[in-house]
């Protein structure tokens, strides 16, 4: 750390202590087995699906390539959650320096509302799928696509980056223990000392912004798009143009009731542990990394078709050589 003097408002430490789960100090190595084998599934579940429509030419398509991309971000939330949090919990490897815990404070938002802005692309891809369905091909083109993706990542940088920005100038002097398993911004905050009212508004307004745009958006897409699918003549066009909403509506629902729930339980469960909250930070990071394949899998029949096929034994099929031709039969 650097410091002018014990106490002084000058000092900010410059490492930290990552406690993980602070209430369970002597039990915490038996924490590490069911993390690790949470994060083994996680990737594992993400990494069969990405690889299904990678493999699959027929899955070559808009909607399977963002999907695919959304599990990718998955592996990535993942991983910048998980293995921090398992070093946590051991005693020589919990130090973290302040560059390191802004860089991962930074990836996990980032990932976040990165994830976010990929579920409005998809429903801006299912909007003109299913109420511009003749012109989809010419509209939803691999350059628009890449370019929309960048739009979504330019968009995630801009909204995470004043918060991270803001928190690289705080001075932290009440403690250098961090009670948490990653480099949270309520977490860090709390051991900020001077006035922090800048970065809580600018936090705040940041993030509700944010999500009110965001849900006004995907509401007043899925609106058309239902309502364009319940036009559809073709019962069977219409079952699959619903299902498919359905799948989206899903993901959609995990990952902003997981999100939304860090704020509530910040502000409104005050006298709970700190391993409750870090219990509760944990399942809205890692839910929609677990869920997110499981409705991706199991519900999407193209997706599922090759996911799940197994390597029937072939009955031999007699070809041609039966039935000879009628120019070939005796006379």
């Amino acid at each position: 750390m650097s410091a002018w003097g014990n106490g002084n408002s000058n000092l900010s430490y410059t490492s930290f202590l990552l406690t993980g789960f602070p209430g369970l100090q002597e039990i915490r190595t038996l924490l590490v087995l069911p993390f690790l084998s949470l994060y083994l599934v996680i990737v594992s579940a993400n990494a069969l699906v990405i690889h299904t429509v990678a493999a699959q030419r027929s899955l070559h398509q808009p909607m399977y390539l963002l999907i695919a991309l959304l599990l990718a971000v998955n592996i990535c939330a993942a991983a910048a959650v998980v293995p921090p949090m398992l070093f946590s919990f051991s005693t020589r490897f919990n130090r973290i320096s302040l560059a390191r815990c802004l860089v991962q404070m930074f990836c996990i938002y980032f990932l976040i509302v990165f994830d976010c802005n990929i579920l409005l692309v998809m429903a801006l891809d299912r909007y003109v799928a299913i109420c511009n369905p003749l012109r989809y091909p010419e509209i939803v083109t691999g350059p628009l696509l890449a370019c929309l993706v960048g739009v979504a990542a330019a968009r995630s940088t801009g909204i995470v980056a004043p918060v991270v920005g803001l928190a690289s100038r705080v001075h932290f002097c009440r403690s250098d223990v961090i009670h948490h398993f990653a480099c949270e911004h309520m977490a860090l905050m709390k051991l900020s000392c001077g006035d922090i009212s800048l970065n809580r508004t600018v936090g705040l307004t940041v993030r509700i912004f944010n999500r009110v745009l965001d849900m006004l958006l995907l509401g007043a897409s899925y609106a058309r798009i239902v309502h364009a699918a319940f036009r559809i003549s073709s019962g069977r066009a219409r079952s699959k143009a619903l299902n498919t909403c359905g799948s989206h509506l899903l993901v959609i629902f995990t990952v902003y009731c997981s999100t939304m729930s860090s704020s509530i339980v910040y502000r409104v469960a005050r006298t709970a542990s700190q391993d409750v909250h870090n219990l509760l930070s944990a399942f809205y990071l890692l839910l929609p990394c677990l869920i997110n394949p499981i409705i991706y899998g199991a519900r999407t029949k193209e997706i599922r078709q090759h996911l799940f096929q197994r390597a029937q034994p072939q009955v031999p099929t007699e070809k041609a050589q039966s039935l000879p031709s009628h120019r070939q039969l005796p006379a």
